[in-house]
């Protein structure tokens, strides 16, 4: 693997695959996000099973986290390598004309991106994790046991504005981040046949509609809040 890694089709093919099941993630977690706006008991339900589930917590959970560090460690690692390839000094280098401001500029979006996933553990993940295995509360229960936990809290990280702004910031760079993404980890791994087109209108599809519905149910909360 160490071998694989060190060469250059290698590390890109090993990044498109972190991507990959990055991008599948995002879906299962829109999917499960989405229902609090629609119906916050199903939301409860299904927060409770994934947050109970040993298969989630024990397997699929430590795998994700490996997944997003290495998938940001691979991409700074391939910046850097790109860098220190370009040995040669063009007198005019019209970037314009060969790529696009977002393939030259993913290093910042996913920079942008990772920090606000530190600040979504801190508002997430790490309560969850001291409530259920330092506290030693699995139940999901509010205080007065009336019911689950998960949507009244959901609603209580969107009350702020700036915490609202913040996310809604983040998804847009999410977006520019996929709308790059999703192509060229299809073509880090070959997918170049009849089926490109498809593969280039269903990525922008995702990179555009998944960031925008986190972005709603963000602006749904708030906007719920306010009344």
């Amino acid at each position: 693997m160490s071998g694989f890694l060190k060469s250059s089709i290698g590390r890109k093919i090993a990044m498109a695959l972190s991507a990959f099941f990055l991008m599948v993630f995002i879906l299962q977690h829109f999917a499960i996000n989405i229902l609090s706006v629609f119906n916050p008991d199903l939301f409860n339900e299904a927060s409770h099973f994934m947050g109970n589930n040993p298969l989630v917590q024990f397997v699929l959970q430590p795998v994700l986290i490996f997944g997003v560090v290495f998938h940001f460690v691979m991409g700074f690692v391939l910046e850097f390598k790109n860098k220190a390839s370009r040995n040669v000094s063009y007198a005019v280098n019209n970037g314009n004309a060969n790529s696009t401001w977002m393939s030259r500029n993913m290093i910042y979006s996913g920079g942008f991106i990772l920090i606000f996933l530190v600040i979504h553990f801190i508002d997430f993940w790490i309560p969850e994790i001291n409530t259920k295995y330092v506290l030693g509360d699995s139940s999901g229960l509010l205080a007065d046991g009336s019911d689950y936990r998960y949507f009244e809290e959901l609603q209580h990280k969107f009350i702020p504005l700036w915490r609202v702004l913040l996310y809604c910031a983040g998804f847009v760079f999410l977006s520019l981040h996929l709308l790059h993404g999703f192509s060229s980890a299809f073509q880090s791994v070959g997918a170049n046949n009849k089926y490109t087109q498809a593969l280039k209108g269903f990525g922008k599809a995702y990179a555009v509609l998944i960031p925008l519905g986190f972005i709603v149910i963000a602006l749904f909360h708030f906007f719920n809040n306010s009344h």
